[in-house]
């Protein structure tokens, strides 16, 4: 699959899937890169005109009907279970100029949520982007027209998916009145315990249920999956890994036991329909939580506050380092190679353990990831799989924000003080 993504145009590639609907891991990865490698770029790349392609039968255009039917796929998420809710929320939508706007629009109004503005000048596919050049939900300026729309028209939920519409970020209003944009561990949290909640109370819970997250989420997500008697299983970040759990519960005849996935960049699954995160599957499930939590006059901050007075207030962060060339991978290196080494204390906080994914870890294949637990959380650290940056996340737990906030403040200064950032 060609992809655009959010990436920086540099970092544009392709995603690879096997007959089984997942995405290639690790061990295929190599396998496909050492044929690349082997070949001359100029001497063995072949071409073919499209149409000559298609006559041959070599390019298939792809029928509605499967459209259709991953419509009908997404729907059947709904954990709704015959209880009554206002689907008239106000809702506005971006699809930053990629591929969502036919999917979400048509998945919402078909299940009752036909209040929705879209984004006029970020409705159609646009290659170049000219109102975000960075367009990733995660971040502000790519959510700032759709955040001007909400003003403009009192929605209650801004809703954005990236340009392959994997991924979805939203907004929401607190206290304030101001818009306020949720972080993907926030909203991973909310879906889980919505998700958990709806089957335990109308019994749709299966016999041995499972979540699936990356070992970069909150520690808070494993606490609610136990509540509710929900087996959790930890793998590598990125998707793909969610989706060979799925993959391998097909095999062992065991799919129905998933519940659902989420990573930490808003990523989120909650069905096997496919293998890979899925944006309009996220943007439909938003709605419908937000929708019967407004149908009780509660909001999704409130909800949120609420897992934080049950659970323990936890917070998240991520630190992003960017190396360019071949020095700056080197800089990276010797950086891994400073923490592989193990480090006793971080921030004046006593590691109570380290995991080492170097070499696999149980049934994780071998990964250039390293875990460090103190009292008060983790911290990861690794290389990102997709642009050459250094990536750490950091998971505190605490009485209250302003206690987390400052041990995160505390770590993360320590780690740049390491860095020389």
């Amino acid at each position: 699959m060609i992809t655009a993504s959010h990436n920086p145009s540099k970092y544009n590639g392709y995603k690879v899937y096997g007959s089984d609907g997942c995405q290639i891991t690790t061990e295929a990865a190599a396998e496909i890169l050492a044929h690349i490698n082997a070949l001359d770029i100029f001497a063995d790349v072949k071409s073919m005109d499209f149409n000559e392609a298609v006559e041959e039968g070599k390019i298939k255009y792809i029928d509605d009907l499967v459209l259709t039917a991953f419509i009908e796929e997404v729907k059947n998420q709904s954990v709704i279970f015959g209880d009554k809710i206002d689907k008239n929320v106000s809702i506005v939508y971006s699809p930053l100029n990629g591929t969502g706007l036919v999917p979400v629009t048509r998945v919402l109004e078909e299940s009752g949520f036909t209040n929705i503005t879209v984004v006029e000048e970020q409705r159609n596919p646009d290659g170049n982007f000219p109102t975000c050049p960075y367009p990733n939900p995660e971040i502000r300026e790519a959510m700032e027209l759709g955040l001007q729309y909400c003003k403009r028209t009192g929605a209650d939920l801004m809703l954005a998916t990236d340009p392959d519409c994997d991924r979805c970020g939203i907004a929401v209003k607190n206290r304030a009145g101001e818009y306020q944009l949720l972080t993907g561990n926030e909203v991973g949290l909310l879906l889980l315990d919505y998700i958990c909640s709806q089957r335990v109370k109308h019994n749709h819970m299966p016999a041995h249920p499972l979540f699936v997250k990356t070992i970069v989420i909150m520690d808070l997500a494993e606490k609610i999956a136990s509540h509710y008697g929900v087996q959790t299983i930890n793998v590598l970040t990125g998707f793909k890994f969610i989706g060979e759990v799925i993959g391998r519960l097909e095999k062992e005849d065991r799919v129905s036991d998933y519940i659902c996935g989420f990573e930490e960049p808003y990523g989120y699954l909650t069905g096997s329909y496919v293998r890979d995160k899925d944006g309009v599957n996220a943007a439909y499930m938003i709605c419908e939580m937000v929708a019967f939590y407004k149908t009780s006059g509660i909001g999704l901050l409130q909800k949120l506050e609420e897992l934080y007075n049950t659970y323990g207030y936890c917070l998240n962060t991520l630190h992003s380092y960017e190396f360019h060339g071949s020095s700056g991978m080197e800089k990276m290196q010797s950086i891994m190679a400073y923490f592989h080494k193990g480090v006793d204390m971080i921030a004046g906080l006593k590691v109570t353990k380290i995991e080492e994914y170097r070499k696999g870890l149980g049934y994780l294949p071998p990964s250039d990831v390293l875990k460090f637990y103190t009292e008060n959380g983790s911290v990861v650290i690794r290389p990102s799989g997709t642009e050459p940056k250094l990536k750490i996340y950091i998971s505190i737990t605490a009485d209250d924000k302003y206690e987390a906030t400052l041990i995160e403040k505390k770590i993360a200064s320590s780690i740049n003080s390491k860095l020389n950032i």
